[in-house]
C-alpha cells in the first residue's frame, strides 16, 4: 500500500510540473476508497485510448471501485478540490473519439472486463439481481449486457432491447440511448429502464426513476455522462424466446426497400405473431461487402453477386428481420413468418434464412470481432459516423451518399433502419430528428493502413465531413447518435430547442464541470477560470 501511494504521489508531481495541474498528490491520497487507485503504466495506457483509436489522453491515475461509495468520494474530493481535476468513467471502452477520456483527472474503470473481454480487476461490486416477480434486473453501471444476459437467462428472462454488439456497459449505452432492431416496438434501451442509482457531479448517490428524482432520471437518461455516473440501473425484463428465425431478402430499389421497412415498423401494436421482433437492414454498394464479416451470414459456398440481381446503379439493400420464436409456437412459425413476408416486395429469389438459438442471435457481432482480432483486423481506428436522418429525407440521403459519396468502396457495414419517435421519451436527453419516423444510418468502417488509399483513415474522415457537409447544404436536418463536436455553437445547434434545459441541468448536477469532459461539451470550471479566451460555461475546445 506504501509502494502504491508513493507510486500515485511521484505520478500526480509528475503531471503538476508537465501540464501544469494544481491538484495536491494529497487529495488523492486521503480519499480512502476501499478499490483500487493504481497509476500502473498498463493501467493508465488502457485508459488512455479507446475503440475508435482516434485520441489519446493520458489520466493520472485510474480507479477499480469496489462501491458506489468509492465512486461518490472521488467525485467529491473532485468536487471540493481547491485546485481541481476531471473526472472520467468508462465502461469497456468502445467510445470512439475519447468521450471517455481525460487528461486532467482520474479514469474510474466501471466493467471488470478488460479491453479483450477477459475478466480481471476486482470484479464487479454488485452482481445482477434478478427479480422474476417484479419482471426486472438491478445490475451494476459496469456490468456489460452479455453477462446481464447470462444472469437474466438463469431465471428464463431476458431484457426487451437490445445493442447489436453485448460487450458495452450498462451505464454506457443508457448515456447514450442504446439501439438494434427490436428499438421500432420496444423503444432504445433507455426506454427500458424503471430506477437508476446516480453519483452526481457533487458526489451525492441519489435514487431515481419517475416518481423519485425525475429531473435528475430523464437528464442521465442519453446525458452523455455529464450529471451523473450509473452505478446501477433496473432494467425491464420478458421471456426469453428459445430461438430465432433471422431472414435477410434484398432490395435493388430504394422506395420499396423503406416502403416495406416503414410498414414492418408500422406494425408495432400488432400481437406478437403479426410481426417481426426486428428490423434492421444495411446498404451494398460493393461486392466484397455483402460476403464480408457483417454479412457471413451468407453461405460462402454460394455467394451473392450484385451483378447477378441487377442492382441499379451497382447498389443493392438489405432487409435483416427476426421473428423470436419459443418451443410452445415451433409449429406456427412458418405460416406467421410466410403471412407477413408475402406483405413485401423483395427480389423474390434473394431470400436468405437460418435458424438458431436466442443468444447466438443476440451475440452474433462477438463471433465477427473474435474472427478480425484472429486477423488484426480490429484494434484499429473506426472512424464510425452515426446519423439519425428525418425519413422525409431519407431518399435525397440515399441519391447523395450512398449512390454519391460513397463510391463503390465502403471499408465496412452501413446499416440503415428506421425508428417510431412514439417509443422514444422526449424527456431523456437524447435529441432526435422531429418526425413520427426517423433512420439511424451507422457507417462502422475500419480504417485500414494496407496500401489503399479509400480506406486510409485520412480518406475515411474526409468522406465522413463530406457526408456532413452534404446534409448541411442539402438542408436535411440529421442529428448525430454518439455525437461528437468540437464548438460550442456545434453543440447548441445540436441539442437545440434542449440546450437550455441541459445547460441548466448541468449547473444544478454538476456544477464544477468535472464529469466526462472527454465529449468536450463543457469546459471544467478550475481551468475555465484561467482560460482568457473561455467564458466559463461553454468549451470552445
Amino acid at each position: 500500500m506504501a509502494i502504491n501511494k508513493l507510486l500515485l504521489t511521484f505520478a500526480i508531481c509528475r503531471l503538476i510540473v508537465t501540464v501544469g495541474l494544481t491538484v495536491d498528490p494529497a487529495e488523492l491520497l486521503r480519499l480512502g476508497v476501499d478499490g483500487q487507485l493504481s497509476v500502473d503504466p498498463s493501467d493508465v495506457e488502457i485508459a488512455s485510448l479507446d475503440f475508435g483509436l482516434l485520441s489519446r489522453a493520458e489520466p493520472m491515475a485510474v480507479l477499480r471501485p469496489a462501491s458506489a461509495e468509492d465512486i461518490a468520494r472521488l467525485v467529491r474530493a473532485a468536487y471540493n478540490s481547491a485546485g481541481g481535476f476531471t473526472v472520467s468513467a468508462r465502461g469497456h471502452g468502445h467510445s470512439i473519439n475519447g468521450q471517455a477520456q481525460t487528461s486532467s483527472g482520474v479514469v474510474i474503470e466501471m466493467s471488470r472486463r478488460s479491453g479483450g473481454g477477459q475478466l480481471g480487476g476486482l470484479g464487479n461490486p454488485n452482481p445482477p439481481q434478478v427479480s422474476v416477480k417484479e419482471m426486472h434486473a438491478d445490475v451494476w453501471g459496469g456490468e456489460l449486457w452479455i453477462d446481464v444476459l447470462r444472469s437474466t437467462l438463469e431465471y428464463g428472462l431476458a431484457p426487451k432491447s437490445w445493442t447489436d454488439y453485448l460487450y458495452l456497459s450498462v451505464g454506457g449505452t443508457l448515456s447514450n440511448a442504446g439501439i438494434s432492431g427490436q428499438a421500432f416496438n420496444h423503444g432504445p434501451q433507455i426506454s427500458n429502464v424503471h430506477e437508476l442509482d446516480v453519483v452526481t457531479g457533487k458526489g451525492e448517490i441519489l435514487t431515481c426513476s419517475e416518481e423519485e428524482n425525475s429531473k435528475l432520471f430523464h437528464a442521465v437518461l442519453g446525458g452523455l455522462g455529464q450529471f451523473g455516473i450509473i452505478t446501477r440501473a433496473r432494467i425491464s425484463l420478458e421471456p426469453a424466446p428459445h430461438r430465432v428465425r433471422w431472414i435477410r431478402v434484398l432490395y435493388s430499389s430504394f422506395s420499396s426497400f423503406t416502403r416495406d421497412q416503414e410498414y414492418l415498423i408500422s406494425l408495432y401494436g400488432n400481437p406478437p405473431s403479426q410481426k417481426f421482433d426486428y428490423v434492421e437492414g444495411f446498404v451494398i454498394v460493393d461486392e466484397g461487402l455483402i460476403n464480408n464479416w457483417r454479412s457471413s451470414f451468407f453461405s460462402p459456398r454460394n455467394p451473392v453477386k450484385i451483378s447477378s440481381i441487377g442492382s441499379n446503379g451497382g447498389v443493392l439493400y438489405c432487409l435483416e428481420i427476426t421473428k423470436n420464436y419459443y418451443q410452445s409456437t415451433v409449429d406456427t412459425i412458418d405460416q406467421e413468418v410466410e403471412y407477413l413476408l408475402k406483405k413485401l416486395n423483395y427480389i423474390p429469389s434473394s431470400v436468405f434464412t437460418t435458424d438458431l438459438p436466442y443468444v447466438d442471435f443476440l451475440d452474433r457481432v462477438h463471433k465477427a470481432e473474435l474472427k478480425l482480432r484472429s486477423k488484426g483486423l480490429w484494434d484499429v481506428p473506426h472512424p464510425w459516423l452515426n446519423l439519425f436522418v428525418p425519413k422525409s429525407r431519407i431518399a435525397d440521403f440515399d441519391k447523395g451518399v450512398f449512390k454519391g459519396i460513397l463510391g463503390n468502396k465502403t471499408s465496412g457495414p452501413i446499416l440503415i433502419y428506421p425508428m417510431n419517435r412514439n417509443k422514444w421519451d422526449q424527456r431523456s436527453s437524447v435529441v432526435t430528428p422531429d418526425e413520427d419516423v426517423f433512420y439511424l444510418v451507422a457507417l462502422l468502417r475500419s480504417a485500414l493502413d494496407n496500401g489503399e488509399e479509400t480506406q486510409t483513415l485520412e480518406y475515411l474522415s474526409n468522406q465522413n465531413r463530406q457526408i456532413l457537409r452534404f446534409c448541411d447544404d442539402a438542408g436535411i436536418k440529421v442529428k448525430q447518435y454518439l455525437p461528437h463536436y468540437t464548438t460550442q455553437q456545434e453543440w447548441m445547434d445540436h441539442f437545440g430547442d434542449k440546450w437550455s434545459q441541459f445547460y441548466q441541468k448541468k449547473m444544478e448536477f454538476d456544477p464544477q464541470r468535472i464529469l466526462a469532459t472527454g465529449q468536450r461539451i463543457f469546459m471544467p470550471s478550475f481551468l475555465a477560470s484561467s482560460s482568457p479566451s473561455s467564458s466559463g460555461s461553454v468549451a470552445p475546445w
